[in-house]
């Protein structure tokens, strides 16, 4: 009695409790099994633009998760294209870095004054050494590059920006983790 489970991508199936089901196992982990289940064969009836009635039936799909535990007939196989098959791919489709069009630096925001990271890095510059998040918000302060517009943790917003853009980034972010709590500019 194979479960969803333990079948192959691609396979074509038949619920065994309700043999009118059919359709396409796409992925399965242990919680859910994605699936493309056939929909019935509709008559479908419709007037051209000519006028002249047509007739045809259709065949739809639709994609769909089920769990991963229920019992199957196995009817055939179907391979599927590599990106359905892929568990590390969510629902959605993500665009990449690459195909996005390069963003000009901004500098300073709509008003003139210079955003938190900027004023990081232009901190961090004039330091030459490594800095906490803490002691770079007091210098921005200081020398009135940026003041925090009142929230009650702006070096733990600061740590989770420059953190972020090092992770997005990479080798093109402004900022490096020197130790725990430390940051510099490269």
């Amino acid at each position: 009695m194979p479960t969803l489970l333990y079948v192959t991508p691609g396979t074509r199936f038949r619920l065994r409790e309700a043999p009118e089901v059919t359709g396409t196992l796409i992925k399965a982990t242990e919680c859910r099994a994605v699936v493309r289940l056939d929909r019935p064969v509709q008559e479908v009836e419709f007037v051209d633009g000519a006028g002249q009635p047509r007739r045809f039936q259709s065949r739809g799909t639709r994609e769909t998760s089920i769990t991963s535990a229920v019992v199957v007939d196995v009817i055939g196989f179907e391979p599927l294209a590599n990106e359905e098959n892929d568990m590390s791919k969510t629902a959605t489709k993500k665009t990449t870095n690459s195909a996005k069009a390069p963003k000009a630096a901004k500098t300073k925001s709509a008003n003139g004054k210079m955003s938190c990271l900027d004023a990081a890095a232009k901190v961090l510059g004039e330091a030459k050494e490594p800095m906490t998040t803490g002691a770079m918000i007091e210098k921005m302060a200081a020398k009135k590059y940026w003041t925090s517009p009142g929230g009650k943790t702006p070096a733990a917003t600061l740590y989770s920006a420059i953190l972020r853009e090092i992770n997005t980034k990479g080798k093109e972010s402004r900022f490096k983790k020197h130790d725990r709590g430390l940051f510099a500019v490269k």
